[in-house]
């Protein structure tokens, strides 16, 4: 319902090619509006239960020259769930991100660890237990991507 609420209504921005948003709205006559951006969440705010905006590809992305993803979450007071690729390297990157986000004055709502067919390396098959002991908040190990329903402990994290 909400995906065809926001496509009836006014997109503040549609960036076509799959990058982050800097060079992705380089064809964007004008570039992107901000004010745009922020008005357009809280118009489908008001329309919806639920909004969820992507973080399109991490916390400190550029979204204009001056302008990050952090931003973004800052001025629209968003609750952060971080979704990292469960690999050799993801501990730093999670825990440099929740860092961030909480140096932000933002909720982490959670961490997911996304699980791609990952090789099976000692890396991947420890990294759930050990954020399990260094935060506090909730880490969803797999999610069933055949699966249509969000698992409940997702469903928790984003209330």
């Amino acid at each position: 319902a909400a995906a065809g609420a926001w496509t009836r209504g006014r997109r503040p921005a549609w960036l076509q090619p799959p990058a982050a948003p800097r060079p992705a709205a380089l064809g964007v006559k004008g570039g992107l509006d901000l004010n745009a951006l922020g008005d357009g969440f809280v118009r489908l705010k008001e329309r919806v239960d639920f909004v969820a905006v992507e973080g399109v590809g991490g916390w400190i992305v550029p979204i204009t020259a001056d302008y990050f993803s952090s931003d973004l979450a800052a001025d629209l007071r968003l609750p952060v769930l971080v979704v990292a690729h469960n690999k050799l390297g993801c501990l730093n990157h999670i825990l440099l991100t929740v860092c961030a986000i909480a140096a932000a004055d933002l909720k982490c709502a959670g961490v997911v660890l996304n699980d791609l067919g990952a090789a099976g390396d000692l890396a991947s098959e420890t990294n759930a237990d050990i954020l399990r002991r260094c935060v506090p908040w909730p880490l969803v190990e797999k999610l069933d991507l055949t699966s249509h329903e969000i698992p409940a402990p997702l469903r928790e994290m984003l209330r």
